[in-house]
């Protein structure tokens, strides 16, 4: 099959990810040759608004196409392996919205297909893209911080505080059994064991339901209350987790994931406390990073000018000009676009998270709901 410069691109999904998706692709210099929604007609609608050409029919549509190259897959959890499995087993390069399944077997699966066929399997763990996280992982690996001795935070988000706000994660069958966690705590501890070097192998966790029904619903994340009038459901899957968490070695960890956080949009927050100093960063401050030491504490400015190579790259704006989600969303996909055509540095490509990368997050995840039936710690599969 002969091969344009310029990448094809389908996107699977319609919702707010799924353009988010499409806005990098473009950015990146790819051609989005096709959409899928959720019905055909939905999929007319939205190639038109979209302005492409295809709009698929069903995901074999999609496999058929022989101008895509890469599938993006921003659909409902559930629907993330299959899709994933037959692109792979098509030849295409996948980017995977996370989780990749709703269990660890699925996560495997696809991982190791990816690596058999040779194929890029990307997953949007995108917060390593903030420049400044870039320059405190670049300063561990200096030495700066010496030996870890604490590492905590949390990720906070409210969008299910009202008692009425649902959506198709709140459905096990659809979101998978884990909501809070998986959703948003795993790109917490997966941030945290890029940055700091450490891998997680014990988790105590205990989980919490605060609203015990919600709307029977399959309406978009983010979407605000789904209104009195719906039928209501019990909800199996939580609103907030609090974990314990140490390393072979004995390094302690805590962190609380909340979606029910009033006030709280997107405040993924960490601190790394080491022998020679400490570091923080808040997602929703992501220009400016807070360095602790001894002899007094500094806060760290994103610049171009200064830092880290990745720190560099990565900062597209001149110091000032605030960037955050989106550039770093932008960031990931040129990444996994240059490891497609093969030009990807070493630095680019220790960055980029893969489908491994995506196993790790599912047995996590599987160990975080293991430890909170069984009130005890409990071993992360290795």
């Amino acid at each position: 099959m002969s091969r344009p410069s310029t990448l094809g691109v389908a996107v699977v999904g319609a919702g707010l990810i799924a353009t988010v998706h499409r806005r990098a692709a473009l950015l990146a210099g790819a051609e989005i040759v096709g959409v899928l929604a959720s019905t055909p007609a939905r999929s007319r609608e939205v190639a038109a608004q979209w302005g492409v050409e295809r709009a698929y029919e069903d995901f074999d549509a999609v496999l058929a196409d022989d101008r895509v190259e890469v599938v993006h897959i921003c659909t409902p959890n559930a629907t993330h392996a299959p899709y994933a499995e037959a692109a792979l087993r098509a030849g295409r390069h996948v980017v995977c919205e996370k989780p990749l399944g709703t269990g660890v077997a699925e996560a495997r699966l696809l991982t190791e297909l990816a690596e058999e066929r040779g194929l890029v399997a990307t997953v949007p763990f995108v917060y390593r893209y903030h420049p400044l996280v870039r320059e405190i992982r670049a300063r561990r690996l200096a030495g700066d911080f010496g030996e870890w001795y604490l590492m905590h935070g949390s990720y906070l988000q409210d969008w299910m505080l009202s008692p009425d706000a649902s959506g198709w994660r709140v459905d096990p069958e659809l979101g998978g059994p884990s909501r809070a966690f998986a959703d948003i705590g795993s790109h917490w501890c997966d941030l945290v064991e890029w940055v700091s070097g450490e891998r997680f192998s014990e988790i105590m966790a205990h989980t919490s339901i605060a609203v015990p029904t919600r709307p029977a619903t399959g309406g978009p994340s983010f979407s605000g209350p789904a209104g009195t009038g719906a039928a209501r459901v019990p909800v199996l899957t939580e609103d907030s987790a609090a974990l314990l968490l140490r390393t072979a070695d004995g390094l302690l960890a805590s962190t609380v994931v909340s979606q029910v956080a009033a006030g709280r949009k997107n405040r993924l927050w960490f601190e790394l406390d080491g022998a020679r100093g400490s570091a923080v960063f808040d997602q929703e401050n992501p220009e400016t990073a807070w360095l602790g030491g001894p002899d007094g504490n500094r806060i760290l400015v994103r610049d171009p000018e200064s830092g880290s190579a990745e720190q560099r790259r990565l900062s597209v704006l001149p110091a000032g000009h605030a960037q955050g989600y989106a550039q770093c969303f932008e960031a990931f996909v040129a990444d996994t676009y240059a490891a497609v055509r093969g030009d990807l540095t070493p630095e680019q490509r220790d960055g980029l998270p893969t489908f491994t990368d995506g196993l790790r997050s599912a047995r996590l995840v599987d160990a975080v709901l293991r430890s909170a039936r069984d009130n005890a710690w409990t071993k992360v599969e290795a």
